[in-house]
């Protein structure tokens, strides 16, 4: 069984980033490095009445440093403080990315998005809203700097998006896989 031998922090701030000393069932050691930033929860809203789903779109400083200037089709997330469970957190985020009271959550999977460096775990749900639900107008806060531009985009189109390798957000492409199919009526 791989252990960890000793971890030494490198950076301390909105994202840790520890270099582990791993040893293998042969007493080999080797060396990993760690980012952490804690738990995730996201959310894809859709209106079944309508056949839609609230997407984002927003600038990513990993996407635009790898040369994307293109902003990607996202389902709303964000992380879960402390004493926060999933739910809350996401419902939360939705008030401020898209401006959605969420009522009924149904809860897809609980995944690593990258476990080969991230130590991070993303809940992910479906989330059926009617028109009326859209009571703030979203945006993500101003002290954030998130730039989130909020759409309705209807679920045919996002599946032709998804067939045609154009969501490039892992983890809105899981729940819009999850939503056809659990629900491939609405499309």
């Amino acid at each position: 069984m791989v252990r960890i031998i000793a971890s030494h922090p490198r950076r301390l701030g909105y994202v840790t980033v520890n270099s582990l000393t791993m040893a293998d069932d042969a007493g080999e050691t080797f060396q990993r490095e760690v980012v952490s930033s804690g738990r995730s929860a996201c959310v894809l809203p859709y209106d079944p009445a309508r056949r839609v789903a609230l997407i984002i779109r927003l600038p990513r400083a990993p996407v635009i440093w790898s040369g994307v200037t293109t902003a990607l089709i996202e389902a709303p997330a964000g992380m879960i403080e402390e004493g926060e469970s999933a739910e809350t957190t996401i419902r939360r985020e939705a008030m401020e990315e898209v401006g959605l009271v969420l009522r009924e959550l149904e809860p897809v999977a609980v995944v690593w998005p990258s476990p080969g460096v991230l130590a991070e775990r993303s809940h992910l749900f479906l989330a059926p809203y009617a028109a009326a639900d859209r009571q703030g107008p979203g945006g993500g806060l101003a002290e954030e700097h998130e730039g989130i531009v909020a759409e309705e985009l209807a679920l045919a189109r996002l599946w032709d998006l998804a067939e045609a390798g154009g969501l490039q957000d892992m983890k809105t492409l899981t729940l819009v896989l999850a939503l056809r199919t659990r629900h491939p009526d609405l499309f």
